[in-house]
């Protein structure tokens, strides 16, 4: 009876090694591709509206469908630091020339979507500043797989995630 028991046991686990690390491993590398994707085309999403100045609506459009096609779900959050120049009455001593100070507004995605539905696109002017950020908002096989095995759950656990942000170098034109 405790040769078979053994027998059992050590099936059970030849069966784990090699057919349930291989998987999460593959699936793993998979998340690893995706979130290279998703970070370079981030990468080179905001790196167009740096040099053209302007976020349009066909750009914005082609970046999420090359994300989504890693076959994930994102949240994708765009938050646009717009330098609104203000001629004021406070003058600087250090710098005679300007008058007044520089203050930045923000808009932020559902902002950027409506603006970008109404008009097709948003000028921006040189020093306005654009940050992009990606989460995946399903989950992925190897959040599955890892979560049944070490049991580490929760709602806010995200496995592909890109962050990119810039300075607009140009003013929009059309």
């Amino acid at each position: 009876m405790g040769d078979s028991l053994i027998t059992i046991v050590a099936i059970g686990l030849a069966a784990v090694l090699m057919f349930v690390f291989p998987l999460m491993s593959l699936s793993e590398r998979t998340d690893d591709v995706s979130e290279l994707v998703v970070q370079s085309t981030t990468d080179e999403f905001v790196g167009e509206i740096r040099t053209t100045g302007k976020i349009t609506l066909d750009n914005y459009e082609k970046y999420l469908q090359t994300i989504s096609s890693t076959g994930n779900s994102f949240d994708t959050e765009i938050v646009v630091h717009q330098i609104d120049e203000n001629p004021g009455a406070k003058v600087s001593e250090a710098e005679m020339t300007k008058i007044g100070e520089n203050v930045y507004y923000s808009i932020y995605t559902s902002q950027v979507q409506e603006e970008l539905n109404k008009n097709g696109k948003i000028k921006l002017k040189q020093g306005d500043m654009v940050t992009v950020t990606v989460k995946n908002t399903n989950q992925t096989i190897a959040q599955l797989l890892r979560n049944f095995f070490y049991r580490i759950s929760g709602n806010d656990s995200y496995q592909i995630a890109a962050q990119s942000n810039a300075i607009v170098t140009v003013n929009g034109s059309n």
